[in-house]
């Protein structure tokens, strides 16, 4: 009779155990190396960071997830642009102080010489004063003088005629802001632009803005000839520079 043997299987726990607590160590170090590799390349390249801004007077700007940094004014180099001159525009010029000869405004139909006119102190206060009874334009010598130098307004006033074409009529009728007008003095000419006309009633004219003291303004005061025993007109007009 053919007898089996049946080979004896031998098992070898305590081997086995160690294989197994080596392939864990194992894996733990690759993850581990791999944790490490990690961070030193996240630490070098700062994706996904931002440095820090170095402290003092320095200032920074976030652009598009970088830092940028900015040098403080007081170290930015300043340059003035091409063709800007850093010099101040030169002054006003006017011809010196010189009492009016004559009076030019060719959109009111006005060339007329001009004398001066000394009212008494009590008129000149209370700005009540008649011109003689001509054609002629009056200079008020108490107030201001045209030209460089002048400390108040340039008073020139003259009567409007029924009946006559005299050189006033038209204040009343053709005057308008923006005209110009020359002044002729000994020193030279200077040129005004009209800021205003304004009609007022013979018992408003002595109180009204147009006795407040401005150096170099002119004003041209005549009868309102629609009206010329109850209201006045008055044209008041500023310098024009380099005229």
């Amino acid at each position: 009779m053919v007898s089996h043997r049946r080979a004896r299987r031998i098992s070898f726990p305590a081997i086995r155990g160690l294989l197994l607590s080596f392939r864990d160590l194992l894996v733990l170090a690759l993850c581990a190396v791999g944790l490490l590799t990690a961070w030193l390349v996240y630490g070098v390249s700062g994706t996904g960071g931002h440095s820090p801004i170095a402290s003092g007077d320095s200032t920074g700007t976030v652009l598009s997830g970088s830092v940028q940094e900015v040098w403080p004014s007081a170290l930015v180099p300043t340059a003035t642009p091409t063709g800007v001159s850093s010099t101040a525009p030169p002054a006003v010029s006017y011809p010196a102080a010189s009492p009016p000869q004559r009076v030019t405004y060719p959109a009111a139909g006005m060339d007329v010489v001009v004398n001066p006119l000394a009212p008494d102190s009590a008129d000149a206060d209370s700005h009540s004063i008649e011109p003689p009874e001509t054609m002629d334009a009056y200079w008020l010598t108490p107030f201001g003088t045209p030209g460089a130098g002048s400390t108040n307004t340039t008073y020139v006033i003259g009567h409007s005629w029924i009946g006559l074409d005299a050189p006033f009529n038209h204040l009343s009728s053709a005057a308008a802001a923006g005209d110009e007008i020359t002044v002729t003095t000994a020193t030279g000419t200077m040129t005004y632009r009209v800021d205003s006309v304004t009609t007022y009633t013979k018992a408003t004219l002595k109180d009204s803005p147009i006795w407040a003291v401005a150096p170099n303004r002119l004003v041209l005061i005549s009868c309102y000839t629609e009206d010329p025993w109850g209201k006045n007109v008055a044209v008041v007009a500023s310098p024009v520079p380099a005229r």
